[in-house]
């Protein structure tokens, strides 16, 4: 991650959206195209039903990609996580 800064929040709410707020210099990192890393969050959010707001930047399109996906996986980590009263924390209530 170095120099880049990514900030992931989910919500498994029932209702899908997207907030994407990732830009990137460059059509590809390695042999992956960048347009490919917001079509994966939109159809993960489209089938999941979940709202994802995503930010991230950075000087290195290499680290930014590697913070988005670190985040996600804290995230869903969190978002999916059961609490001492055994109901999975939502904004919407219990799951």
């Amino acid at each position: 991650m170095d120099e880049s800064l990514a900030q992931f929040a989910i919500d498994f709410g029932g209702r899908s959206y997207l907030v994407w707020k990732a830009d990137f210099k460059r059509e590809k990192i390695g042999d992956f195209p960048t347009e490919l890393f917001y079509h994966f969050f939109k159809s993960f959010s489209d089938a999941s039903k979940s709202n994802l707001n995503i930010w991230a930047e950075g000087e290195n399109e290499h680290h930014k990609i590697e913070g988005i996906f670190k985040a996600f996986a804290r995230a869903c980590k969190m978002a999916v996580a059961k609490t001492s009263s055994y109901s999975i924390p939502s904004t919407k209530g219990i799951l």
